[in-house]
């Protein structure tokens, strides 16, 4: 099947810039390659975008946003319903990108195309919530109003991992409450972070100038991206140590950030869990997508009482785990994203055997492919417990009680997600409550994602939240009007 924007548009459009809605080539004299991280092929070569590119598309951003914000409520939703609509259409593209361009298997590539949905979906209601609100005043015949109101352009700084649904996570929101934007995709998946995103919002026939796409390299446009005077708010996921680069040079500036990093999440399994449920769900929360999510199990923090049980039946879940080609439909593990990741994750899996934890399953990698992997005897002082992996490694370490188990589980500096299995909910509940973590699910594993519930970390794991209301507000600015039915006398 030939898809607009897929194999013979690629060299027109997903090579180019989308600036002020035009496609055209990047003036930097430097380029990105587009890399499939399963067959370690060049997808597309990618001139770069420099300064100047970028200004133009900040620019067009601040020109479009004029009209837009003053769209009727009904009129944006128009747009977004035809969003909606490509968006459906173009399904089997989106995923075949997926899967090339971030080695996405098939099961994940719909994991994120669903979240995606669910966001564009859930935006498309913002307009007719914008509400403001009219509040008392203790000066006699007056009345305060709030009014609420786009804050103007945002920069939305696009991830790898799940580039898709991430990258739209800030720019439907943002774009839906009177926002316009500027993209800067992450460079190991430029098309589904970001060019795709702009022809698919072209084909909407969303005005030109709402969104605009500069693809380039950090080195070169990084920096200017986040510094520049247009952008109101940049929009980050990634990892905490480019997050807090971000974070200080948008304070330096005065601007306003949403930051959602790292994350180093833990599964406590109690005593009394049901052991088989908790495999089935601590399996698929480490290895979607190899480990490389934001909300991945990192530890799985299990009770004495049921930990060789445990591991044995998660030794034999995960050993039944087809690693390999992400395009087959019965591959669970496919490649990490490049071979850089492949030599960091085994370092430490090699350092953390020395220092003496266990590997009990896997450990081998062949190209960018690496197999699930087990290690037991561990404790939060070892490397693949102590780093955010971002692989397919599983860190299983035991505790005598719960009291043990949540002093594991807050052992870090980051606090994203944690899952709890126990079959009494209420003692979950109070458990959850004491573990430092901006999300924590009872018997379920740490990878959810809704788009109508509050998203977001505690800790070195970010700032603000995503979704709902709470992305309305992050998007959005109130500006306070005293209004006096009459005059006020003065003390002098």
């Amino acid at each position: 099947m030939n898809f607009r924007g897929g194999t013979t548009m690629s060299s027109k459009h997903f090579t180019q810039q989308y600036i002020n809605g035009q496609w055209k080539d990047g003036s930097s004299e430097k380029t990105v390659d587009n890399v499939n991280p399963y067959t370690q092929e060049t997808i597309a070569t990618i001139p770069s975008a420099n300064e100047e590119d970028l200004n133009k598309a900040y620019e067009a951003a601040q020109a479009a946003q004029k009209e837009w914000m003053t769209l009727t409520p009904g009129k944006k939703q128009s747009y977004f319903d035809e969003l909606l609509n490509v968006v459906t259409e173009r399904k089997e593209e989106i995923v075949d990108w997926l899967v090339k361009e971030s080695g996405s298997t098939l099961v994940k590539a719909e994991v994120e195309y669903q979240a995606a949905v669910s966001i564009i979906r859930e935006s498309s209601s913002f307009p007719t919530r914008m509400k403001g609100e009219i509040l008392p005043s203790n000066t006699p015949g007056k009345e305060n109003r709030v009014y609420r109101s786009p804050k103007g352009v945002i920069g939305v700084i696009g991830p790898w991992n799940f580039p898709f649904h991430l990258a739209m996570r800030s720019i439907a929101p943002a774009i839906a409450t009177g926002n316009t934007v500027v993209v800067k995709p992450a460079s190991d998946a430029p098309v589904t972070s970001g060019l795709l995103i702009a022809d698919i919002f072209e084909e909407a026939g969303f005005p030109k100038g709402v969104i605009n796409v500069v693809v380039g390299r950090g080195s070169e446009i990084g920096d200017p991206f986040v510094k520049h005077p247009i952008a109101k708010l940049i929009s980050f996921t990634g990892s905490t140590e480019v997050g807090s680069h971000i974070g200080e040079l948008a304070g330096k500036h005065i601007k306003d950030t949403a930051l959602e990093l790292g994350g180093n999440n833990a599964m406590i399994v109690l005593d009394d869990a049901d052991i088989d449920k908790a495999v089935e769900a601590a399996a698929f929360g480490k290895y979607l997508h190899q480990g490389q999510i934001c909300m991945s199990l990192n530890r799985i923090v299990v009770h004495e009482q049921v930990h060789d049980e445990f591991v044995e039946k998660f030794k034999e879940k995960v050993s039944g785990l087809k690693a390999g080609d992400p395009s087959d439909k019965e591959t669970v593990v496919g490649p990490v994203i490049n071979s850089e990741a492949v030599e960091r994750i085994q370092e430490d899996v090699r350092k953390t055997v020395e220092q003496g934890a266990e590997l009990v399953l896997g450990g081998e990698a062949e190209g960018n492919v690496m197999q699930p992997t087990v290690l037991t005897g561990v404790t939060n002082d070892m490397p693949t417990a102590n780093h955010e992996m971002f692989g397919p490694v599983a860190s299983i370490i035991k505790v005598r009680d719960e009291d043990e188990a949540v002093e594991v589980a807050n052992g870090s500096p980051y606090g994203l997600s944690g899952s709890l299995f126990t079959t009494d909910v209420h003692r979950g509940v109070e458990l959850a409550k004491r573990v430092e973590t901006g999300m924590i699910h009872i018997n379920d594993q740490s990878v959810n994602d809704e788009a109508h519930v509050a998203f977001g970390g505690e800790k070195e794991s970010g700032i603000g939240r995503f979704g709902g209301e709470w992305a309305l507000d992050k998007f959005t600015t109130v500006k306070w009007i005293g209004v006096m039915s009459g005059y006020r006398e003065f003390p002098f």
